[in-house]
């Protein structure tokens, strides 16, 4: 896949230096419709052990759900881990993963915070941000914001997922199987929150992660094993 960053920076920066980044950069995350239906999702997971991190893309085709594509990178941990501050620790690993892509997503689904972050730039954020390509977020627990009201126990039920002032919509709370813990949805870039969700769910058929980042998780797994 073709890698061009609309935004340079190091990812080797202090704390305080990543946290002014973020809030830079927060204004250009856009929330609008996707161009067309997408027709593959990736899915993206990092795992951490020790000082390497292992970046792990899956490309899966739709309404199959079939993998057709995949890539995984390894490389060395630049930064500490800050909660909030994930994505300086596994975007070195994902940008190498993302060159050794043999395809060109329509949309990338990261499992993790996107908009519903402290400086509304979570990890999908940032990844959408830098490549401007559509990315939401599917994390599975919460980092900013309260619940809306009850969830429903049925797959399908969503709640909206609020910030306490000034009562922001930041993401959805989603239930993607009967009575299973809820996954916490957001936008990253060009995509709108409803999108997110509909797209949350019909990639999640049969258990609460959805299959393009648990088809990326079993890749992980598996290179590393």
């Amino acid at each position: 896949m073709d890698v061009t960053l609309q935004h340079e920076h190091a990812w080797d920066v202090s704390t305080g230096e990543a946290k002014a980044l973020q809030k830079r950069l927060a204004p250009q995350v856009r929330a609008e419709p996707l161009p067309r239906a997408p027709q593959t999702v990736a899915g993206v997971d990092v795992s951490i052990r020790g000082d390497l991190a292992q970046a792990a893309i899956a490309v899966l085709r739709l309404p199959e759900l079939e993998v057709v594509a995949e890539a995984v990178h390894r490389c060395d941990v630049p930064f500490p881990y800050v909660p909030g501050l994930l994505s300086f620790r596994e975007m070195p690993a994902l940008l190498p993963a993302l060159r050794k892509l043999d395809a060109t997503p329509d949309l990338f689904m990261l499992d993790s915070q996107g908009l519903a972050h402290p400086r509304r730039f979570g990890l999908a954020c940032h990844f959408g941000v830098l490549l401007n390509v559509p990315a939401l977020g599917v994390a599975k627990s919460r980092l900013e914001g309260e619940r809306a009201g009850e969830l429903s126990v049925e797959k399908g039920s969503r709640v909206a997922l609020l910030d306490d002032d000034p009562g922001e919509t930041i993401g959805a709370v989603v239930r993607t199987r009967d009575d299973t813990n809820p996954v916490y949805v957001s936008i990253g870039h060009r995509i709108t929150l409803d999108e997110a969700v509909e797209i949350t769910l019909q990639c999640s058929p049969r258990y609460k992660i959805p299959e393009p980042t648990r088809a990326a998780h079993k890749l992980s797994r598996k290179e590393r094993e």
